[in-house]
């Protein structure tokens, strides 16, 4: 025979039941308490799911930029050894002087410039480009000032002598070039004393 009894809830069991519930009210039924706060814990775990794979997608960004940022800067130091060729092929050409040159010393040259303009064109190739600032704005970013030259003619800070090329590599600098700068023309003193 059944007893009624056995089947009957015990209290002491439900208060044990509530004591042990995460974030649950004093009133109200149990299963709808529980079920709130799984619904929660579901949020709170979906929230930071969703904050990991949004951390993992900036990570491969991040990767990706590093490894194309390697692959164009990976030259540079290798670069500034070919900017000092190129330098030496501009001496070259300068220190020639152009009266009166036989034949040998015309081809000597010829060969020169044709060595430097395919020298430019693999640099320019590799993204290194060439700065040539003359009658310019003075741009500390990409310029060294190696002295300041007396010229009325144009406005103080402005780029007047370009005594070596500076380059940039994929708009990096590679090499800031070396510059004379105008002091500027005289300045006019305005009387304000009335």
């Amino acid at each position: 025979m059944i007893n009624p009894q056995e089947n009957a809830p015990n209290p002491a069991d439900a208060d044990a039941f509530d004591a042990t519930a995460p974030n649950m009210p004093e009133s109200g039924d149990p299963t709808d308490n529980r079920l709130a706060a799984l619904e929660e814990e579901v949020k709170i775990l979906k929230d930071q799911h969703l904050r990991a794979l949004a951390e993992m997608e900036n990570i491969r960004r991040r990767g990706l930029k590093e490894r194309d940022d390697a692959g164009k800067f990976a030259v540079s130091e290798f670069a500034r050894g070919l900017l000092d060729v190129a330098d030496n092929f501009e001496r070259a050409l300068v220190a020639f002087p152009r009266d009166g040159l036989n034949d040998a010393t015309k081809n000597l040259i010829t060969g020169i410039e044709a060595t430097g303009r395919q020298l430019a064109a693999t640099l320019e190739r590799a993204g290194i480009k060439k700065i040539t600032p003359l009658d310019q704005a003075f741009d500390p970013h990409f310029h060294r000032v190696m002295l300041e030259v007396d010229e009325p003619s144009k406005p103080a800070g402005t780029v007047v002598q370009v005594l070596q090329a500076g380059y940039v590599i994929h708009d990096r600098l590679l090499r800031e070039a070396l510059v004379a700068i105008s002091k500027g023309g005289a300045t006019t003193k305005v009387n304000t004393t009335a």
